[in-house]
């Protein structure tokens, strides 16, 4: 299984780098293949939190007998685990492939930092949609882009970092 992932992250790399010299003076490899993998990571995101939203959970608020969970709120939930999945997998076979760390290490780290980033999520939901009234489906981009600004720092200086050997 190793394997394939390290194949299939080369060739997603691969892809990446071809579109990659225009952009060579402005930005390093590395971040590069950071942005495009996230984005469209963040694009599956945006698109299965709409398809939940709308036509899974169809707006509703889910009662689970002790608490009842808003239909945005409920739609995070869901989504969540399969981007967290998603997105870890990406940034650990195309775009910090040179990090020496242990890959249990990393996962605990990365699942650390998008713990943080679902608490910014939540609470950015719960202000935008409930208190400011705007619509879920533009809230959660709002709050994509500030977590994907915050996971960029936090994922190349901890959760893929490199260590010096003695």
């Amino acid at each position: 299984m190793r394997r394939i992932l390290i194949f299939t992250g080369k060739f997603i790399g691969d892809i990446i780098d071809f579109f990659y010299p225009p952009f060579r003076r402005f930005f390093s490899r590395q971040f590069f293949r950071y942005g495009v993998s996230g984005a469209a990571n963040l694009v599956f995101d945006w698109v299965l939190y709409f398809i939940i939203y709308n036509y899974v959970i169809q707006k509703q608020f889910i009662s689970l007998g002790f608490v009842t969970i808003s239909p945005h709120i409920a739609a995070l939930l869901i989504t969540f685990p399969i981007t967290l999945f998603t997105g870890f997998l990406l940034q650990k076979y195309v775009t910090f492939t040179t990090s020496n760390m242990r890959g249990r290490q990393q996962l605990i780290r990365y699942m650390a930092v998008v713990g943080v980033n679902l608490l910014i999520n939540y609470f950015g939901l719960k202000l935008l949609v409930e208190t400011l009234h705007f619509y879920p489906t533009p809230s959660k981009m709002i709050i994509t882009v500030i977590c994907t600004i915050f996971s960029y720092f936090s994922q190349k200086k901890f959760t893929f970092k490199v260590e010096e050997k003695i």
